[in-house]
């Protein structure tokens, strides 16, 4: 599978599980993605919740997505690091399905949102047929 086949997974499959680590300690919830391309991961959270802090904290991340038609998962590991681009804030909080936002950020601002992208990432696919071979982690970016 390369990365163009990788990137339509985690696409057409948002939902994905992100884990962090706090004083050595690994913390895993479930995430929304924005969007995913050869550019990096991006997603988003509330700049007051914890796992604002952990990334900020260290950037280090894994996510976990899953296609339950193809029965592929893929793990994603990498970097994350906030976005500060007001643009692609007012663009997330624009787009269809996230019309939650729209009251959060009207109230509080746009700096309420924390958007991160993950980058220098590499995938791994696991299926049952490749359940014992060796792991091979492909390049996202570029």
């Amino acid at each position: 599978m390369d990365k163009h086949d990788i990137l339509a997974i985690i696409n057409s499959n948002p939902a994905f599980f992100l884990a962090t680590v706090n004083d050595g300690e690994p913390h895993v919830r479930g995430m929304f993605l924005y969007r995913a391309d050869q550019a990096g991961i991006l997603f988003h959270t509330g700049g007051m919740k914890d796992v604002c802090r952990q990334l900020l904290g260290n950037p280090a991340v894994e996510l976990c997505f899953f296609d339950p038609q193809k029965m592929v998962q893929v793990r994603v590991g990498g970097t994350a690091h906030l976005m500060e681009d007001i643009p692609l804030k007012e663009e997330i909080v624009n787009s269809p399905g996230r019309e939650f936002l729209k009251p959060w950020v009207e109230s509080q601002g746009l700096e309420v949102l924390a958007v991160f992208r993950v980058e220098g990432y590499l995938a791994q696919v696991w299926t049952m047929e490749s359940n014992f071979a060796p792991k091979e982690w492909v390049r996202l970016e570029g």
